[in-house]
């Protein structure tokens, strides 16, 4: 009897080492294949502000434009998949935004997109109240932006910051 059961039982292993074989070669060829997607010479694209202005409105909260430079140092195009977006003034989360629709920037190429985005009310009017009550000249804005490049390389941060001189803008 003992003859019996050990061939049964030998003739199921081999039938079970070849699926968990062939599992664990095709997760090694995955793993592998995903390893040289990440291209060791890969170099992460400068991405900076190019404009920032305001827009017609359309009702009773202000529009803004913000243009936005990639140059793409890389020998394979550069297909950007999103961008999320905030624009501070004085610490003020003023707006807020997200976008899909962006361009592919050529290998070794350059390229500008513009974003629109609407203010966020209440803080426009938190905002107001703060330049409101002090006597100023200048106010502190900050833009942070993140741009998704594909699920195998890290994604772009862009933080820019400067102050907006209210005296310079008068006097134009």
């Amino acid at each position: 009897m003992r003859n019996n059961a050990l061939p049964a039982a030998g003739r199921l292993l081999p039938s079970l080492r070849c699926p968990l074989t062939s599992l664990m070669l095709t997760v090694v060829a995955l793993v592998a294949a995903g390893c040289a997607g990440l291209s060791p010479g890969y170099e992460t694209p400068t991405v900076t502000v190019s404009s920032f202005r305001t827009l017609p409105s359309q009702g009773a909260l202000p529009a803004f434009e913000i243009g936005l430079r990639v140059i793409n140092p890389n020998r394979v195009p550069l297909e950007l998949q999103g961008v999320s977006y905030t624009v501070s003034l004085e610490g003020h989360e003023l707006i807020k935004g997200v976008s899909s629709e962006l361009p592919v920037i050529d290998a070794y190429g350059e390229g500008e997109f513009k974003l629109t985005a609407a203010a966020n009310l209440f803080a426009g009017i938190r905002l107001i109240t703060d330049l409101m009550s002090s006597d100023r000249d200048s106010f502190r804005y900050d833009l942070e932006a993140k741009l998704d490049i594909g699920s195998f390389r890290p994604t772009i941060r862009v933080r820019e910051s400067g102050e907006i001189s209210l005296r310079s803008a008068a006097n134009r």
